[in-house]
């Protein structure tokens, strides 16, 4: 039996994925250009309360985790809805309740509860990753948030990892302090 393509994507997703191989290189040759970066995420389904039955696709929690040089931990987690379409998976972000503390908002917590009731679409649009025969996806996805944010995002994931560049400007000044993607490798 094949994987469906919404299949496919969890399986190069999820799981717990890092770029210390790629924030090792960059300290051994003297200029650390991006973030230590972690992301843990696993379907989350169970955790959504009065979901409708009719209603499709599934929901994943991806924990990240970023320490900038010179800065503390940074916590932010995301809540996405996943269905396919074709040979494509659309991803949409969902705001995370305002009540929920941050540190509250893992996979690892069995207590976490979502309603879906609560959960709001983000303006972040859908996002539509188009699967390679090769056996990758990748997206290139811009989207305005308002305020004169933009945010782009431009992936491709495999089984060997994600690389993820994610561009942000603000009135037409970028804010992403780097020019090349963080390159996510599976921990094992």
């Amino acid at each position: 039996m094949t994987d469906t393509i919404l299949e496919k994507f969890v399986k190069i997703l999820c799981g717990t994925l890092d770029n210390k191989a790629q924030v090792d290189q960059e300290l051994a040759d003297g200029n650390q250009v991006h973030p230590y970066a972690k992301h843990v995420t696993a379907v989350c389904d169970h955790k959504i309360i009065n979901r409708p039955k009719v209603h499709e696709g599934l929901y994943i929690l991806e924990e990240s985790y970023y320490t900038y040089p010179g800065k503390e931990l940074d916590i932010k987690p995301l809540l996405f809805h996943l269905r396919s379409d074709g040979n494509k998976v659309l991803l949409n972000s969902v705001q995370i309740p305002v009540h929920l503390k941050k540190a509250d908002v893992i996979n690892a917590n069995e207590s976490l509860v979502l309603d879906w009731n609560e959960l709001e679409l983000r303006p972040f649009g859908t996002a539509e990753y188009m699967y390679h025969e090769e056996g990758h996806f990748t997206v290139d996805h811009e989207a305005d948030m308002g305020d004169g944010l933009t945010f782009r995002l431009i992936e491709t994931l495999s089984m060997d990892g994600l690389d993820v560049m994610e561009l942000v400007h603000k009135n037409g000044v970028k804010l992403t302090p780097y020019d090349t993607p963080i390159l996510y490798r599976r921990v094992v």
